[in-house]
């Protein structure tokens, strides 16, 4: 099991010490699914980028915005939000450090009507 809080300052540290203010470390790779902490230091961006058909991103330190079309959303420490289907990138309002969930691929749904957890399929 991984500890969030210490990869977030084992990142957050090696980010300071990076000539592009930037660190991460892919520490969950199970099918689809991937999980990374990435710091980036006040100031520093993330250049937009393609996203992965489903994400989320939360903020473990700091405040970060979001930016791409519509102008972007700033997070702070605790949030967590989807990620854009759309071109996005990161901004780094201070130092921060976040968790990224990323879904590399979603099969194909089966033709059976969609049914919100919890309720009885008939």
């Amino acid at each position: 099991m991984d500890d969030l809080s210490a990869l977030a300052r084992q990142q957050l540290d090696d980010a300071r010490a990076s000539a592009h203010g930037r660190s991460g470390h892919l520490f969950l790779h199970d099918g689809p699914l991937r999980q990374s902490v990435i710091a980036i230091i006040a100031g520093t961006t993330l250049d937009e980028h393609n996203t992965p058909p489903a994400a989320s991103l939360q903020v473990l330190h700091g405040r970060v915005r979001v930016t791409g079309p519509g102008g972007g959303q700033e997070l702070t420490v605790g949030q967590v939000a989807m990620s854009p289907r759309e071109r996005n990138g990161l901004l780094a309002l201070d130092d921060a450090a976040v968790l990224l969930t990323a879904v590399t691929e979603i099969p194909e749904r089966d033709h059976r009507r969609a049914v919100p957890v919890g309720a009885a399929r008939r």
